[in-house]
C-alpha cells in the first residue's frame, strides 16, 4: 500500500466537504465550500504513491457543496448544498476528450442545507438528508418529491440506500437512527404505490448500573455537540448488514463513554447486532469496498495476532472504511480488528470516504483543504471471488449486476438540460450560461486537533491555511498499523507518504 496526503490546491484554502469516484470513468469527484465541484483522474507511477490531474470544474451552486454521489449507472451526478440545492447532472458527450456534466434536474424542496445524499439501486430514485429535519425520496425522472420523512427532531446528518431496495436508513443530530421499510399502499382507485414506512428506531439502551439493580436508559449516538456535520452510515455491498457511526457507548452507567460504530444484521435492524470500538475520536463516515472477496484460508488461531471474527459468517470477505475525525481504519469481516490504521493525515476533521469501483484506491476528504489517497497493489486486499461462486441471490445487488437495470432507468430520462460553465486546463475559452452568486454562506464545524500518535513516519503537510505553494510548516504523524504476518518499509518524501506493506495471507 503506498499513499498520504496529496498536497495540492484541491479549491483553494476552501474545505473539501465530500468526494466520490464514478464507478466507470474511474474519475475522482471533490466538492467544497467554493460552490465547485471538481473532477480529477488518478494517477500511480511505478514505485510512486498516488496523484491527480485535474480534469474539469463543474460551476452552478451558489453555495458551499456538501455532498455529492453518483448514480450507480454512472450517468447521473447529484451534488446538495447550502440553502437547500441540490442538482442532477447528466453525463453528456465529451470534447476532445474531456468529460462534460450537464445539470438536468434542480431539485427544490428542502429550506435548509443538505447534508447527505443517496442513490436507490435502479438509480431513479434519491433520497436526502437536510438541516431543515426532513428527509426527501426524489423521483429523478420528473424532479418532484415523492415522499417526506419528518420524524427527525435535528439535522439530519446521514443516509443510506439499501442495495436490494428494501430499507432506506437516516441518522440525525436527534441521537436517532431511524429505519423505514418499503411497503405497498393501497389507494381509493385499488392501485398500490410504494411508500417507505417507519420500522425501526435506534436511540437509548439498557446499561448495567453498578448501583441498584434496575438498568439504566443511555443514548446510542452522539448528539449536536459532535464536532461535525456529518455522519454518514453505509450498506454492505451483498445488503447483508448496515453500519452506523457516531455511536457512543458505556459497558456500565459509571463508566466513560467509548466512541463507537454500529453493525446491524439485515435480519434484525432493531438493535445492533456487533459494536465496533472506536478511538478517541467519533466516527463521522463508512464506506463499503465495492468488490467481494473470498476467504483467506484460515489459520489455527494460537499463531494469529490478529484472530478471526466468528461474528461474521459470510462465505466471503467484506472489506470497508471507517473514518473518525483523525483517522482512518479499514476493516475486513474474517477479523476482529483493523487491518490498516491510518492515524493523523489531517489537521482538521475528516468529511468523506470514497472507494474506486476496482477497490485499487480509497480517498478521504478534510475540512483543511486537502484529501488523501491511498492505493492498494493487485490482490493486496485479497483474491477477488468469481461472480460464479457469488451466491445469486447475493450477485443481483452488486454494481456490475445492477449497472444494466440502472442504465435502461436513466435511458428513460428526459435530454433537455443546462449548460454549465466546464473550466479545463490550459484552455482559454469557457461557456457560463449561469451566472453565480458573490456571497455565501459556509458551513465549516470547528477544527478538531490531532492527537499525535508515536512517530513512524514524518509527513510534511501545509498548514490549512497555507497556499498549495508555500513551504511546509510543521510535520504531522501517520501511523500504519499492519497485522502480524505483514512487513513495513516506510519513507517519506515533501509530497506525499508512501507506505509498502503485506497484509496478512495466511496462506
Amino acid at each position: 500500500m503506498k499513499g498520504g496526503t496529496v498536497q495540492i490546491a484541491w479549491h483553494g484554502s476552501e474545505p473539501i466537504l465530500s468526494l466520490d469516484f464514478h464507478s466507470i470513468l474511474g474519475l475522482l469527484a471533490t466538492a467544497g465550500a467554493d460552490h465547485d465541484i471538481k473532477l480529477w483522474s488518478v494517477q500511480q507511477k511505478e514505485n510512486a504513491g498516488p496523484t491527480v490531474k485535474f480534469v474539469a470544474d463543474l460551476s452552478y451552486h451558489s453555495k458551499a457543496v456538501n455532498v455529492l454521489r453518483f448514480s450507480p449507472s454512472g450517468q447521473l451526478l447529484a451534488s446538495g448544498g447550502d440553502g437547500g440545492e441540490i442538482l442532477i447532472w447528466r453525463q453528456a458527450e465529451s470534447v476532445e476528450d474531456q468529460p462534460i456534466w450537464k445539470v438536468l434536474r434542480t431539485l427544490v424542496m428542502h429550506q435548509r442545507d443538505v447534508l447527505d445524499l443517496a442513490w436507490s439501486p435502479d438509480s431513479a430514485s434519491l433520497m436526502s438528508g437536510s438541516v431543515d429535519n426532513q428527509c426527501i425520496i426524489w423521483k429523478v425522472s420528473s424532479g418532484q418529491a415523492w415522499q417526506v420523512l419528518n420524524e427527525h427532531l435535528h439535522y439530519v446528518q446521514g443516509v443510506a440506500w439499501d442495495p436490494a431496495g428494501q430499507f432506506v436508513v437516516s441518522l440525525s443530530a436527534d441521537r436517532t437512527c431511524r429505519i423505514y421499510s418499503s411497503q405497498v399502499i393501497p389507494t381509493s382507485r385499488g392501485t398500490g404505490k410504494g411508500f417507505f414506512v417507519y420500522q425501526h428506531v435506534l436511540a437509548k439502551t439498557d446499561v448495567a448500573c453498578l448501583k441498584q439493580a434496575v438498568p439504566s436508559k443511555h443514548h446510542l449516538f452522539h448528539d449536536e455537540t459532535l464536532p461535525s456535520f456529518f455522519r454518514r452510515p453505509a450498506w454492505s455491498p451483498d445488503a447483508s448488514f448496515l453500519v452506523v457511526p457516531s455511536g457512543i457507548h458505556r459497558p456500565f452507567l459509571e463508566a466513560a463513554p467509548c466512541n463507537m460504530s454500529y453493525i446491524m444484521s439485515r435480519d434484525d435492524l432493531s438493535r445492533p447486532a456487533i459494536h465496533l470500538p472506536g478511538p478517541s475520536k467519533p466516527v463521522v463516515a463508512v464506506r463499503f469496498c465495492p468488490l467481494i472477496f473470498s476467504l483467506h484460508p484460515t489459520v489455527p488461531q494460537e499463531i494469529q495476532s490478529n484472530p478471526v471474527d466468528p461474528s461474521f459468517s459470510l462465505p466471503y470477505r467484506l472489506v470497508f472504511a471507517v473514518a473518525t475525525l483523525d483517522s482512518l481504519f479499514i476493516y475486513d469481516t474474517q477479523h476482529s480488528s483493523p487491518i490498516v490504521v491510518c492515524a493523523g493525515l489531517h489537521y482538521a476533521a475528516i468529511t468523506d470516504i470514497a472507494w474506486s469501483a476496482d477497490g485499487q484506491y480509497v480517498a478521504v476528504s478534510s475540512q483543511d483543504g486537502y484529501c488523501s489517497l491511498l492505493a492498494f497493489s493487485d490482490a493486496e486486499l485479497g483474491v477477488q471471488m468469481p461472480s460464479n461462486e457469488i451466491p445469486p441471490h447475493i450477485a443481483s445487488y452488486l454494481p456490475e449486476a445492477l449497472l444494466a437495470k440502472a442504465k435502461m432507468t436513466a435511458s428513460e430520462i428526459a435530454v433537455t438540460s443546462e449548460d454549465v460553465k466546464l473550466n479545463f486546463p490550459d484552455k482559454d475559452t469557457s461557456v457560463t450560461l449561469c451566472p453565480r452568486p458573490l456571497k455565501h454562506r459556509r458551513i465549516t464545524p470547528s477544527a478538531v486537533t490531532v492527537d499525535s500518535p508515536p512517530s513512524q513516519l514524518k509527513l510534511h503537510h501545509p498548514t490549512p491555511c497555507a497556499a498549495a505553494s508555500d513551504p511546509p510548516a510543521s510535520p504531522v504523524e501517520f501511523q500504519c498499523i499492519i497485522p502480524a504476518g505483514g512487513t513495513v518499509d516506510l519513507s517519506s518524501s515533501p509530497s506525499a507518504a508512501e507506505l509498502h506493506h503485506t497484509i496478512l495471507n495466511p496462506c
